[in-house]
């Protein structure tokens, strides 16, 4: 069969295999279901193949880094394990070198900016000659040791980076090192490790493996470019359906995809609610409101839309169908969760998990109910992390079972304040050390009637208001985002994909507006918003990209006439409708 994206996935393949022939730095775009993890694993392949000799001679290893531990094991997996490629996350990569430097940790560490970290070293008596540890990211200090977060590593091997000693100790152990997703780098280790690794001509050849389209996180170093970086796009498309293909070519002409089956077909529709004659919100409590219909008829509207596709044949199971809604005003209704959503100031707070009693309630108290639930003791432990416990007995045994049946029961009945208790009593597991912190502030301020100040008043008042809640709506919102619904969050689908995809647009987030961002797209943005730009142009292109046959789009935020002649461009009128 004639597979356009196959032979174009063959030609990036000869540009990869070229580079690292020449030892020459490179990056790979490959837009969304270009299959940049295939590249990646035969580029891997190729160098097993071609260096491992060479490698074990010297005692040398090629490093993978990844950003998460399931793309770790990934790699790994399709390796075979071969013992010449270290494979591992970023901050295991960067603390496997660390590590050996304890001096220079010491002496960087009170310049690392980290009150947190440098009030705990204070209180063990000062920095001496503890010993530096990093242990899953626990701040902590004694006389004997140091423990370090999850961003002091990366601190310090961003700062260690400029050293020639350090560079030299890398290039001995690591020759080359590819990094996957390298959008996410972290910004300033970015902007290190291609002025120091690879325009510095030290001897390093680094292989970046991602795209820039689809950095969807703040404070991420996104398109890495530069003289010495050899740039191979990769031209194919192994997901979607061929009009789909075609749209994403007209909303990004400069990296050209070829899809897999040029027979296939492809379903778009877009509908915007313009016509809509009652009164808009506006942006009394937010303007990130502004131009949206009122909460209720978003609804109204997203059901119209979703019976209107149910008629011409879309199946809105979790199996076949995925709802990403880029808009927070009908999600916490449809999820839930909305008591929750009034706590916070920002949908980001709860929705990216910004807030630590979230980050916590959902990243490990919800694993670990469920672990344990399905008796998966094994997972819940690791899920715990460094709070992992030492069962030297039965009766350990005994006293974490009985904690974690009252901690279940509580899940069912009782609300967060009363989950936050009883983990402050029973220890198991333990709460992160921020929230910690917090409680300690929260029983010194909780009963004052006067405050010193405005901050201390509004701390209060929201603990007071998040511990209110029934613990039931950190179950669904944890559901929501762990993508067990038929919905599910915009930053939780990059590399997934779905048969069919309704993305639903407007506003509530105060970084996204999506009127704006098209009318940009058409009359060109400000000199000073290009961050603006991109972070919105990058979020709307991963959600579209997402679907193998049909894409909708429903706008319920009214759209201006520049940005309906984006959306024409884009996705031509005849898939344009009004309701």
């Amino acid at each position: 069969m004639n597979n356009p994206a196959e032979k174009a996935s063959e030609e990036t393949l000869k540009k990869i295999y070229n580079a690292l022939d020449k030892s020459s730095s490179f990056r790979v775009e490959a837009g969304a279901g270009a299959g940049k993890t295939y590249s990646l694993i035969e580029a891997l392949k190729y160098l097993i193949k071609s260096k491992t000799d060479t490698l074990k001679k010297n005692s040398q290893k090629i490093a993978c880094i990844t950003y998460t531990n399931i793309a770790t094991d990934e790699i790994k997996s399709r390796i075979d394990n071969h013992p010449i490629v270290l494979v591992d996350t970023i901050h295991g990569f960067c603390w496997s070198i660390l590590k050996s430097f304890q001096s220079q940790m010491r002496e960087q560490i009170p310049l690392l900016g980290d009150n947190k970290l440098n009030e705990k070293i204070d209180d063990a008596g000062g920095l001496r000659k503890q010993k530096i540890v990093y242990d899953l990211g626990y701040r902590n200090a004694s006389e004997k040791y140091i423990y370090i977060h999850h961003d002091n590593v990366i601190q310090l091997f961003t700062s260690f980076l400029s050293k020639e000693k350090f560079r030299n100790i890398l290039k001995n152990q690591y020759p080359i090192i590819f990094i996957d997703e390298y959008q996410d780098t972290d910004s300033e280790l970015g902007k290190a490790i291609k002025l120091n690794l690879i325009e510095s001509n030290i001897g390093i050849q680094i292989g970046l493996f991602g795209d820039h389209w689809q950095k969807i996180y703040d404070n991420r170093i996104g398109k890495m470019a530069s003289d010495k970086i050899k740039e191979i796009g990769k031209n194919a498309n192994f997901r979607s359906e061929k009009n789909i293909v075609k749209f994403l070519n007209r909303m990004r002409p400069n990296l050209h995809q070829n899809e897999k089956d040029p027979k296939s077909s492809g379903e778009i529709k877009v509908f915007h609610t313009n016509k809509w004659t009652g009164i808009r919100r506006d942006g009394k409590g937010g303007g990130h409101w502004t131009g949206d219909l009122p909460e209720g008829e978003v609804g109204n509207y997203f059901r119209i839309v979703k019976d209107k596709l149910i008629q011409e044949g879309w199946e809105f199971t979790s199996e076949k169908t995925k709802i990403l809604m880029l808009t927070n005003s009908v999600l916490a209704r449809e999820q839930g969760y909305s008591n929750l959503t009034k706590v916070f100031k920002y949908p980001d707070d709860y929705l990216k998990m910004q807030d630590k009693y979230i980050d916590y309630l959902v990243n490990i108290l919800e694993p670990v109910s469920e672990h344990f639930n399905k008796k998966k003791y094994g997972e819940m432990l690791k899920a715990i992390g460094i709070r992992t416990p030492r069962l030297r007995n039965h009766n350990d045994k005994k006293v974490w079972n009985e904690s974690l049946n009252k901690l279940i029961n509580l899940r069912n009945t009782g609300t967060i304040g009363d989950i936050i208790d009883c983990l402050i009593e029973t220890q198991k597991p333990r709460l992160s050390a921020k929230i910690e912190e917090s409680e300690e502030k929260f029983l010194q301020l909780k009963d004052l009637t006067e405050y010193k100040n405005k901050t201390d008043k509004e701390f209060i008042s929201k603990i007071k208001k998040l511990k209110s809640i029934q613990y039931s709506e950190i179950i669904e919102l944890a559901k929501y985002i762990d993508d067990k619904t038929p919905f599910s969050t915009n930053h939780g689908v990059k590399g997934a994909e779905f048969e069919n995809v309704l993305v639903v647009c407007g506003r509530g987030w105060n970084k996204y507006n999506w009127d704006q961002f098209l009318s940009w797209e058409a009359n060109g943005y400000p000199a000073n918003k290009n961050e603006a730009f991109e972070r919105n142009r990058n979020l709307f292109y991963v959600s579209c990209s997402r679907p193998k046959k049909r894409l909708a789009v429903l706008f319920t935020q009214k759209l201006s006439d520049p940005a309906l002649t984006t959306l024409n461009k884009w996705f031509l009128p005849k898939n344009i409708s009004s309701i």
